[in-house]
């Protein structure tokens, strides 16, 4: 029998372990909510927040019933996987465990240990699954070539752009592929998180799973054909349609960026195509970049001087933490946007480039805090976007002009009349 270990690729549709796994005889599949994820962090903050482990529930519980449709049973644990994996390889007569492959530090630590503690005759089949580009189809000899500048990363890949054709969903297996399951999808108390409501003025209002995923490429490209205006929009702060927000689904692997980008050229092709149907295009290759940066420089994009090894005199005070993640700044506009956070799980791309400006450059607080808070807080987290974009806004990343916000031209030119401020900062929510 073989194994199919979910992990930040949970959908059927493009995966490429699942595809392997359903090759030949019987296939099971996992998924841990692993109990480190939601543990709290070197800083004080809870791993993961209430909004993305929701998120995460949903997205598992659609993913089961999805495999069920293919009459594979997923089972799910609330536990380590190196405390369940290896049991399982032992009870199902696993032959083979297959896998995406993830090279950050505890990403890699976890699967390790699972290795490390199961049987040596299974095989450990792991695949890098969640690139637009392919590692194998990037202009670059070895990781170690990739660019400092993403300019110039683009550029090599647009000149020899190659991208694969979607996998397509396994046929479904015989019935008696199905075995006895008693697990059930865990409840957001289970990790010690309060239920929520959804606050009516989140610009992300959806559910998490790849039918979600897809449902919202057919609503922003087919049904509205919002794509078409994206380069316009994309500095929106109000509602749910100035941008795709489809990164919480890409986070997860809810959605490929595959599937995406193949979207895009049908657009073009039958639609429209236009600078901002490219522009859409050209944010997946930034997704790209920050996943081969880190791949190039592994734990540095966790370290304090970063990437660039830039030396700044970095404070770390508590009260300024606690006054920043409140939104009690000198600046509404910062705190509108910390504000919308704190209360959705969510912030729009102009709101995440000033408040880490803010952070970093106006308070000079240590740049890894500011990251580690996004980290708990953010649906879409992203442990390769997420790090490098604090690195490239804190001045120790990607960004050769290192370049500083200034939250009230930035609050003139993107909330001229205040709409955003207001909304956010009415007296009564705190």
């Amino acid at each position: 029998m073989n194994l199919i270990w979910f992990r930040n690729d949970l959908r059927v549709a493009d995966n490429l372990a699942l595809q392997q796994a359903c090759n030949g005889g019987k296939v099971l599949a996992i998924y841990c909510f692993d109990p480190r994820q939601f543990s709290d962090l070197r800083f004080g903050f809870k791993k993961t927040s209430q909004y993305r482990a929701q998120f995460l529930i949903e997205t598992v519980t659609e993913l089961k019933q999805s495999l069920g449709q293919l009459n594979i049973s997923l089972l799910i644990y609330h536990d380590k996987p190196e405390n369940i994996i290896p049991k399982l390889i032992s009870q199902y007569n696993i032959n083979k465990v297959y896998l995406q492959k993830e090279w950050t530090s505890e990403e890699k630590t976890v699967a390790d240990s699972v290795i490390s503690a199961s049987s040596k005759d299974v095989t450990f089949k792991s695949s890098y699954n969640q690139f637009l580009i392919h590692p194998e189809d990037i202009p670059y000899n070895d990781f170690k070539q990739i660019p400092e500048v993403f300019t110039n990363f683009r550029k090599a890949c647009e000149e020899h752009l190659k991208i694969r054709p979607l996998i397509p969903i396994p046929e479904p297996l015989p019935k008696d592929n199905l075995v006895k399951n008693d697990t059930n999808v865990v409840e957001l108390t289970d990790f010690g998180l309060d239920n929520f409501q959804l606050d009516y003025r989140s610009a992300f209002p959806w559910k998490g799973g790849e039918l979600q995923a897809l449902a919202r490429v057919d609503e922003y490209l087919w049904k509205t054909k919002k794509i078409s205006v994206y380069k316009k929009t994309r500095n929106g702060l109000i509602g749910k349609d100035y941008s795709s927000k489809f990164s919480a689904w890409l986070a997860n692997g809810s959605i490929s960026p595959r599937i995406i980008y193949w979207h895009i050229k049908q657009f073009e092709k039958e639609i429209v195509k236009n600078e901002s149907t490219y522009w859409l295009f050209f944010e997946l290759l930034w997704r790209d970049f920050f996943k081969y940066v880190s791949l190039k420089h592994k734990n540095k994009i966790f370290q304090l001087k970063g990437i660039s090894n830039e030396s700044y005199q970095w404070e770390n005070s508590k009260e300024t933490l606690k006054m920043w993640i409140e939104g009690r700044t000198t600046s509404s506009f910062i705190n509108a946007n910390l504000k919308e956070l704190a209360l959705t799980g969510w912030m729009s791309n102009r709101g995440r480039q000033n408040v880490a400006s803010f952070w970093s450059k106006e308070l000079k607080q240590d740049w890894r805090i500011g990251a580690s808070y996004f980290e708990s807080m953010l649906i879409d987290y992203d442990v390769h976007s997420n790090w490098c974009n604090w690195m490239y806004t804190s001045g120790v990343g990607n960004d050769p002009r290192n370049r500083k916000f200034n939250p009230s031209r930035q609050a003139t030119v993107y909330d001229p009349q205040g709409k955003f401020q207001n909304l956010w900062l009415q007296p009564t929510l705190f």
